[in-house]
Protein backbone atom coordinates (compact mmCIF):
# COMPACT_ATOMS: atom_id res chain seq x y z
CA UNK A 1 0.00 0.00 0.00
CA UNK A 2 1.15 3.12 -1.01
CA UNK A 3 1.98 6.01 1.99
CA UNK A 4 -0.97 8.32 0.41
CA UNK A 5 -3.07 5.83 1.19
CA UNK A 6 -2.29 5.30 5.13
CA UNK A 7 -4.77 8.02 6.16
CA UNK A 8 -8.52 8.21 7.78
CA UNK A 9 -11.04 10.57 8.04
CA UNK A 10 -12.66 10.82 11.65
CA UNK A 11 -14.87 13.38 12.90
CA UNK A 12 -11.48 14.41 14.35
CA UNK A 13 -10.28 15.52 11.21
CA UNK A 14 -8.08 13.28 8.61
CA UNK A 15 -5.39 11.02 10.60
CA UNK A 16 -2.21 9.27 9.61
CA UNK A 17 -1.76 5.54 10.01
CA UNK A 18 1.56 4.23 11.03
CA UNK A 19 2.00 0.74 11.50
CA UNK A 20 4.26 0.25 14.43
CA UNK A 21 4.10 -3.70 13.74
CA UNK A 22 6.79 -6.31 12.80
CA UNK A 23 5.39 -9.03 11.04
CA UNK A 24 5.24 -12.84 11.75
CA UNK A 25 8.45 -13.93 9.74
CA UNK A 26 9.44 -17.72 8.68
CA UNK A 27 12.28 -18.83 10.67
CA UNK A 28 12.68 -14.27 11.45
CA UNK A 29 16.77 -13.89 12.63
CA UNK A 30 15.27 -11.40 15.30
CA UNK A 31 13.74 -14.16 17.50
CA UNK A 32 15.86 -16.53 19.63
CA UNK A 33 12.24 -18.94 19.31
CA UNK A 34 11.28 -18.24 15.59
CA UNK A 35 8.37 -19.39 14.06
CA UNK A 36 7.66 -21.48 11.23
CA UNK A 37 5.04 -20.97 8.52
CA UNK A 38 4.20 -23.44 6.63
CA UNK A 39 2.79 -22.04 3.30
CA UNK A 40 -0.44 -24.03 1.20
CA UNK A 41 -0.43 -22.57 -1.73
CA UNK A 42 -3.34 -22.42 -4.50
CA UNK A 43 -1.39 -25.28 -7.24
CA UNK A 44 -0.29 -27.70 -4.66
CA UNK A 45 -2.16 -28.39 -1.30
CA UNK A 46 -4.64 -25.74 -1.47
CA UNK A 47 -6.04 -27.36 -4.71
CA UNK A 48 -6.44 -30.32 -2.89
CA UNK A 49 -7.56 -29.31 0.13
CA UNK A 50 -10.59 -27.29 -1.79
CA UNK A 51 -11.51 -29.86 -4.11
CA UNK A 52 -11.53 -32.54 -0.65
CA UNK A 53 -13.69 -30.38 1.19
CA UNK A 54 -16.20 -29.54 -2.24
CA UNK A 55 -16.14 -33.15 -3.57
CA UNK A 56 -14.67 -31.34 -6.88
CA UNK A 57 -12.35 -31.90 -9.60
CA UNK A 58 -9.85 -28.83 -10.51
CA UNK A 59 -11.25 -28.69 -13.99
CA UNK A 60 -14.83 -28.01 -11.85
CA UNK A 61 -13.42 -24.74 -10.50
CA UNK A 62 -14.25 -22.83 -13.06
CA UNK A 63 -14.05 -19.41 -11.10
CA UNK A 64 -10.60 -20.21 -10.85
CA UNK A 65 -9.42 -21.66 -13.32
CA UNK A 66 -8.51 -25.07 -11.62
CA UNK A 67 -6.69 -23.08 -8.58
CA UNK A 68 -7.18 -23.99 -5.10
CA UNK A 69 -7.02 -21.56 -2.11
CA UNK A 70 -3.97 -20.14 -0.22
CA UNK A 71 -3.48 -20.85 3.79
CA UNK A 72 -0.50 -20.58 6.53
CA UNK A 73 0.01 -22.56 8.96
CA UNK A 74 1.83 -21.32 11.78
CA UNK A 75 4.14 -22.69 14.61
CA UNK A 76 4.71 -19.73 16.99
CA UNK A 77 5.03 -18.65 20.58
CA UNK A 78 2.49 -16.11 21.54
CA UNK A 79 5.39 -13.84 21.94
CA UNK A 80 6.54 -13.50 18.44
CA UNK A 81 6.37 -10.66 16.47
CA UNK A 82 5.12 -7.62 17.82
CA UNK A 83 2.82 -8.72 20.64
CA UNK A 84 1.06 -7.49 23.89
CA UNK A 85 2.13 -9.08 27.04
CA UNK A 86 -0.60 -9.53 29.56
CA UNK A 87 0.41 -9.58 33.50
CA UNK A 88 -0.30 -13.59 33.45
CA UNK A 89 3.22 -13.39 31.61
CA UNK A 90 4.97 -12.09 34.76
CA UNK A 91 3.96 -13.83 37.76
CA UNK A 92 -0.10 -16.08 38.81
CA UNK A 93 -0.24 -12.78 40.79
CA UNK A 94 -0.41 -9.36 39.80
CA UNK A 95 -1.12 -6.53 42.58
CA UNK A 96 -2.40 -9.62 45.04
CA UNK A 97 -4.89 -11.05 42.33
CA UNK A 98 -5.33 -13.48 40.24
CA UNK A 99 -3.35 -12.16 36.77
CA UNK A 100 -4.90 -10.76 34.14
CA UNK A 101 -4.86 -13.35 30.57
CA UNK A 102 -4.38 -11.69 27.57
CA UNK A 103 -8.29 -12.51 26.91
CA UNK A 104 -9.17 -10.47 29.84
CA UNK A 105 -6.81 -7.23 29.24
CA UNK A 106 -9.24 -4.02 29.23
CA UNK A 107 -9.88 -2.80 25.76
CA UNK A 108 -9.81 0.90 26.49
CA UNK A 109 -6.05 0.20 28.06
CA UNK A 110 -5.30 -0.72 24.10
CA UNK A 111 -6.81 2.21 22.25
CA UNK A 112 -5.56 5.75 24.21
CA UNK A 113 -3.22 8.76 23.98
CA UNK A 114 0.19 7.68 23.03
CA UNK A 115 3.34 9.58 24.67
CA UNK A 116 7.01 9.15 22.67
CA UNK A 117 9.64 9.36 24.98
CA UNK A 118 13.05 9.42 23.05
CA UNK A 119 16.27 7.17 24.54
CA UNK A 120 17.55 6.57 21.48
CA UNK A 121 20.87 7.87 23.77
CA UNK A 122 21.21 5.05 26.46
CA UNK A 123 23.84 2.63 25.48
CA UNK A 124 23.17 -1.17 24.93
CA UNK A 125 23.03 -3.23 27.88
CA UNK A 126 21.99 -0.44 30.16
CA UNK A 127 19.41 0.67 32.38
CA UNK A 128 16.41 3.38 31.81
CA UNK A 129 16.64 4.75 34.95
CA UNK A 130 13.46 6.65 36.52
CA UNK A 131 15.64 9.97 36.27
CA UNK A 132 16.47 8.76 32.15
CA UNK A 133 12.04 8.37 32.32
CA UNK A 134 11.59 12.06 34.06
CA UNK A 135 13.96 13.82 31.71
CA UNK A 136 12.38 12.18 28.17
CA UNK A 137 8.54 13.15 29.75
CA UNK A 138 9.74 16.45 30.39
CA UNK A 139 11.14 16.90 26.84
CA UNK A 140 7.50 16.06 25.48
CA UNK A 141 6.02 19.34 27.49
CA UNK A 142 4.29 18.02 30.45
CA UNK A 143 3.75 15.25 33.17
CA UNK A 144 1.98 12.31 31.66
CA UNK A 145 -1.78 11.69 32.40
CA UNK A 146 -3.35 8.35 33.69
CA UNK A 147 -4.13 6.12 30.91
CA UNK A 148 -1.65 6.90 28.55
CA UNK A 149 0.42 4.45 26.43
CA UNK A 150 4.20 5.58 26.60
CA UNK A 151 6.54 3.98 23.72
CA UNK A 152 9.73 4.18 24.68
CA UNK A 153 12.11 5.10 21.33
CA UNK A 154 15.39 3.47 21.44
CA UNK A 155 15.94 3.08 17.61
CA UNK A 156 16.75 -1.45 18.10
CA UNK A 157 14.29 -2.08 15.36
CA UNK A 158 16.85 -0.17 12.85
CA UNK A 159 18.60 -3.63 13.78
CA UNK A 160 16.24 -6.19 13.10
CA UNK A 161 16.93 -9.19 11.42
CA UNK A 162 20.36 -9.24 12.53
CA UNK A 163 22.22 -10.14 16.05
CA UNK A 164 23.02 -6.44 16.78
CA UNK A 165 19.10 -6.59 17.40
CA UNK A 166 19.28 -7.52 20.69
CA UNK A 167 21.75 -5.37 21.53
CA UNK A 168 19.38 -2.46 23.59
CA UNK A 169 19.22 -0.72 26.68
CA UNK A 170 16.11 -1.87 28.98
CA UNK A 171 13.89 -0.94 31.89
CA UNK A 172 14.15 -1.86 35.53
CA UNK A 173 12.06 -2.51 37.95
CA UNK A 174 12.07 1.09 39.40
CA UNK A 175 11.38 2.43 35.72
CA UNK A 176 8.27 -0.03 35.38
CA UNK A 177 6.53 0.77 38.61
CA UNK A 178 7.36 4.74 38.19
CA UNK A 179 5.13 4.82 34.80
CA UNK A 180 3.00 2.49 36.69
CA UNK A 181 2.44 4.98 39.42
CA UNK A 182 1.41 7.48 36.86
CA UNK A 183 -1.35 6.05 35.67
CA UNK A 184 0.30 4.04 32.98
CA UNK A 185 -1.03 0.45 31.86
CA UNK A 186 0.55 -0.30 28.65
CA UNK A 187 4.16 0.36 28.01
CA UNK A 188 5.90 -0.18 24.83
CA UNK A 189 9.56 -0.78 23.42
CA UNK A 190 10.77 -1.02 19.86
CA UNK A 191 13.28 -3.75 20.84
CA UNK A 192 13.41 -7.67 21.68
CA UNK A 193 12.49 -7.20 25.11
CA UNK A 194 11.51 -4.61 27.64
CA UNK A 195 14.26 -6.06 29.84
CA UNK A 196 17.67 -6.03 29.20
CA UNK A 197 19.01 -7.99 27.17
CA UNK A 198 19.16 -11.62 28.46
CA UNK A 199 22.95 -11.93 28.50
CA UNK A 200 23.87 -8.38 30.37
CA UNK A 201 20.84 -9.79 33.19
CA UNK A 202 22.83 -13.07 33.18
CA UNK A 203 26.17 -11.37 33.47
CA UNK A 204 25.58 -8.89 36.53
CA UNK A 205 23.91 -11.77 37.95
CA UNK A 206 26.69 -14.25 37.78
CA UNK A 207 28.84 -11.00 38.97
CA UNK A 208 27.25 -10.47 41.95
CA UNK A 209 25.30 -13.12 42.79
CA UNK A 210 22.07 -10.68 43.12
CA UNK A 211 18.67 -12.05 42.29
CA UNK A 212 17.06 -8.65 41.54
CA UNK A 213 19.57 -8.65 37.92
CA UNK A 214 16.81 -11.47 36.80
CA UNK A 215 14.21 -9.99 34.63
CA UNK A 216 13.13 -7.21 36.99
CA UNK A 217 10.95 -5.16 34.53
CA UNK A 218 8.60 -8.44 33.71
CA UNK A 219 8.81 -9.01 37.47
CA UNK A 220 7.35 -4.87 38.26
CA UNK A 221 4.29 -6.92 37.35
CA UNK A 222 3.84 -9.40 40.10
CA UNK A 223 3.41 -5.92 42.33
CA UNK A 224 1.31 -4.10 39.98
CA UNK A 225 -0.35 -4.73 36.73
CA UNK A 226 0.36 -3.51 33.45
CA UNK A 227 0.85 -4.62 30.01
CA UNK A 228 3.88 -4.20 27.41
CA UNK A 229 3.84 -4.43 23.79
CA UNK A 230 7.57 -5.73 22.44
CA UNK A 231 8.99 -5.38 19.16
CA UNK A 232 7.18 -2.26 17.76
CA UNK A 233 8.65 -0.77 14.62
CA UNK A 234 8.63 2.80 13.28
CA UNK A 235 8.64 5.00 16.55
CA UNK A 236 10.80 7.73 14.49
CA UNK A 237 7.68 8.28 11.60
CA UNK A 238 5.09 9.30 14.46
CA UNK A 239 6.60 12.47 14.00
CA UNK A 240 5.72 14.01 17.55
CA UNK A 241 6.11 13.33 21.30
CA UNK A 242 2.10 13.72 21.71
CA UNK A 243 -1.00 14.30 20.57
CA UNK A 244 -1.68 10.90 18.68
CA UNK A 245 -3.47 8.09 19.62
CA UNK A 246 -2.01 4.16 19.99
CA UNK A 247 -3.99 1.05 18.94
CA UNK A 248 -3.04 -2.03 20.10
CA UNK A 249 -5.57 -4.75 20.47
CA UNK A 250 -3.98 -8.09 21.38
CA UNK A 251 -5.59 -11.49 18.97
CA UNK A 252 -8.12 -12.86 22.02
CA UNK A 253 -6.75 -16.30 22.63
CA UNK A 254 -7.67 -17.78 25.89
CA UNK A 255 -5.94 -18.13 28.87
CA UNK A 256 -3.06 -16.82 27.04
CA UNK A 257 0.10 -14.74 28.64
CA UNK A 258 0.32 -12.94 25.46
CA UNK A 259 -1.32 -11.87 21.80
CA UNK A 260 -0.03 -11.38 18.84
CA UNK A 261 -1.09 -7.16 17.86
CA UNK A 262 -1.02 -4.75 15.37
CA UNK A 263 0.26 -1.72 16.68
CA UNK A 264 -0.98 1.02 14.93
CA UNK A 265 -0.30 4.87 15.68
CA UNK A 266 -2.80 7.54 14.80
CA UNK A 267 -1.42 10.71 13.91
CA UNK A 268 -3.31 13.50 13.47
CA UNK A 269 -2.40 16.04 10.29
Amino acid sequence: MKEAENWVILPGGRFRLVDLSAPLEHEAPSEPLPPKIHYITHAQEGLKQICHFLGAQPQDLVYSQGQGWAIEQIEAITHTGTHLDAPYHYGAFSGGQTAMTVDQVPLCWCFAPGVLLDLRHKPPGSFITVDDLHQAIKATGGPLQGGEIVLLHTGADRRMGSPEYFRQPGLGREGVLYLVEQGVRVIGIDAYTLDRPFEDMRRDYQRTGDGRFLWPAHFAGITAPYCQIEKLCNLDRIGRTRGFWVLCFPIKIRRASAGWCRAIALVPE
